[in-house]
């Protein structure tokens, strides 16, 4: 007996640019990685607020060696949860999680993502399992699979 066909699924590499609308944000980098259940995006600061809420400082782009700074774009909204994670190193810590919409591959769905200093990364943000099923399947032989995408910080409002 044959079930109902499976959706059809996006295949992308291992790294993409992804648009997170909410933030104003486009043409982020991003690592998929199934390994991980969660997002992360890249924070210079955090500050919690009253009310639930989260101020931070999204890292869009790091400084080259040698650079002035980062280039960062303030950010305030409401935290979803607080929980332990361990790290890709094995350390365990508190980390604040936020939702925001992210457009990856014409698709836009809402994720999750922990707030991390990511600097030593080599992608600002990273999307894992939660945030990658049921629409995308992961090529790791290959990157950009949907384009080399924009590479602006902005997306323009008209």
């Amino acid at each position: 007996m044959t079930g109902p066909p499976e959706p059809s699924k996006t295949v992308i590499g291992w790294k993409e640019r992804v648009t997170l609308p909410e933030w104003g944000v486009e043409g982020i980098v991003a690592k998929a990685d199934t390994g991980a259940r969660t997002g992360a995006i890249d924070v210079a600061s955090i500050e919690e607020r009253p009310g639930g809420r989260v101020r931070f400082g999204l890292v869009l782009a790091r400084a080259s060696r040698g650079g002035d700074g980062a280039e960062v774009r303030t950010i305030e909204t409401a935290v979803t949860r607080r929980s332990r994670v361990r790290s890709s190193f094995g350390a365990s810590h508190d980390r604040l999680f936020v939702e925001t919409e992210v457009r990856l591959g014409g698709l836009s769905k809402r994720i999750e993502l922990g707030l991390v200093c990511r600097k030593n990364m080599l992608c600002r943000m990273l999307l894992g399992r939660a945030a990658l099923a049921p629409e995308f399947i992961v090529d790791p032989a290959r990157r950009r699979t949907l384009g080399r995408g924009r590479r602006g910080r902005r997306e323009e409002k008209a």
